[in-house]
């Protein structure tokens, strides 16, 4: 059976106080709208629809940027859940099979809950998600008769015996495309609210003979977040999740509560991760690999056996193959280092490709950037790059060739050649000495 996501993201998000809206609120490096986007993709959807209002613009260039076929829809009214999932009909016009009701600011809901979900719709017309609540207090409550879900009432709604049920209400729905809009069309708003309510569907349903039933979750999955301590809340949760999981998995983190994960980080077994270590989005670390402290990792792959850090910054296309050292205060953006390569200490690599056994001096600096263009540096294999020197691209240093330290080198460098592009040093006999004391007497003179 073919399913299509609709995934609500038209809040403002008042309680934010931001111009951002709400669901682009990133965790873990990642909109809160991704996740919920992310845990859909898992469906295989055939279509998924964002439904966008307060900022509609931003929130498609997200959805886009995760799921280019993904299509937004507009509310431009804000009149209840029912009346924003209505905002999908025509995009899901002729659509046959199961539509789930997805949110942008619930970004935890698990994959293998949104599977159950489907695999409950082979005996239930309509499916709700639900979950027990420690402290039910304003969620809404789902009334049950055995498996069977009679209604859903809104706490404002609910009478004092509603209430005390503790079975609450995530908002997640599945069902048929067709009977979804079907009972959306007669979901009216004579509630406590003036709304047109999601969860009426649910009581309507029963009245034509449909059944409806309830599909259970952990309630940390159903976390909304609404404000800025929630979404601090939500990281936090998201990153004890992925420490007790990289864990898991065999990796080191010799203090775990320091080191930060994105969304989609990757690391292998018998990796060691030093304290206060950060993964930007689109990290992979390869089996065995050390990251030491104070380093910062975005859109890089390290291979096994490397090295990284203390105090290093992978930037984007960083690609570091195995058993490559990359030490304190380097910074590398573009650029590939290939097997055993070194660089060791204050020292930065952009645009360039170093070869095999390299090693880089303390205060390299490939000077990749005219102002208007970036331009490659390229070094051969077993090349040694003195101390202090700036390599002015696009320039190219031959297999095994090196340079003196201090250098400014302008030009190719062939294979095995020494480099040395410096003034010459010389001496003046006791200038120091009669410039100090001149420069003293001046002070003196001036007090």
């Amino acid at each position: 059976m073919a399913t299509a996501l609709i995934i609500l993201g038209a809040g403002m998000g008042t309680r934010m106080n931001s111009d951002l809206p709400k669901v682009l609120h990133p965790i873990a490096g990642a909109p809160m709208l991704v996740h919920a986007m992310r845990s859909g993709a898992a469906l295989a959807p055939e279509q998924t629809i964002v439904v966008a209002g307060h900022g509609a613009e931003a929130v498609e260039k997200a959805a886009k940027a995760f799921d280019p076929d993904a299509t937004v829809a507009l509310q431009t009214e804000q009149l209840g859940t029912a009346h924003a999932v209505a905002q999908a009909k025509d995009a899901l016009a002729g659509f046959d099979g199961d539509a789930i009701v997805l949110y942008g600011d619930t970004p935890f809901i698990r994959p293998e809950t949104l599977e159950a979900m489907i695999a409950a719709r082979a005996d239930h017309d309509v499916v709700v998600l639900g979950f027990e609540a420690a402290d039910p207090g304003r969620y809404g409550r789902l009334i049950t008769s055995g498996d069977t879900l009679s209604r859903i009432v809104e706490y404002k709604d609910a009478t004092k015996t509603e209430r005390a049920v503790t079975l609450c209400n995530s908002g997640v729905v599945a069902a048929d495309a067709k009977t979804l809009f079907d009972l959306i069309d007669t979901v009216g708003n004579e509630n406590a609210s003036g709304e047109y309510y999601l969860t009426d569907i649910v009581g309507i349903a029963n009245t034509r003979g449909l059944s409806a039933t309830v599909v259970t979750c952990e309630e940390a999955e159903t976390l909304g977040v609404n404000s800025r301590a929630e979404l601090a809340g939500a990281e936090a949760l998201f990153q004890a999740a992925a420490r007790e999981a990289a864990m898991a998995d065999g990796v080191t983190l010799t203090a775990p509560e320091t080191v930060y994960f994105a969304f989609d980080t990757v690391v292998g077994r018998d990796t060691l991760i030093e304290p206060n270590v950060v993964f930007g989005p689109g990290v992979t670390v390869e089996s065995g690999a050390t990251i030491r402290a104070f380093s910062h990792l975005e859109g890089c792959h390290v291979s096994r056996g490397a090295v990284v850090g203390p105090y290093a910054r992978l930037r984007p296309g960083a690609e570091l193959s195995e058993n490559v050292k990359v030490g304190n205060f380097v910074e590398i953006k573009n650029a590939v280092l290939d097997e055993g390569a070194k660089v060791n200490h204050l020292s930065y690599i952009g645009d360039a490709t170093i070869g095999a056994s390299s090693n880089i001096g303390a205060g390299t600096i490939t000077c990749n950037y005219d102002g208007v263009f970036k331009h490659k540096t390229t070094i051969g294999a077993d090349v040694f790059v003195g101390s202090n020197t700036m390599l002015v691209a696009p320039v190219t240093l031959g297999d095994g060739a090196m340079t003196g330290s201090g250098s400014v080198i302008t030009r190719d460098v062939p294979a095995g050649d020494l480099a040395v592009a410096r003034a010459r040093q010389e001496n003046k006999a006791g200038f120091a000495t009669r410039l100090f004391a001149k420069l003293r007497a001046m002070k003196n003179k001036g007090a």
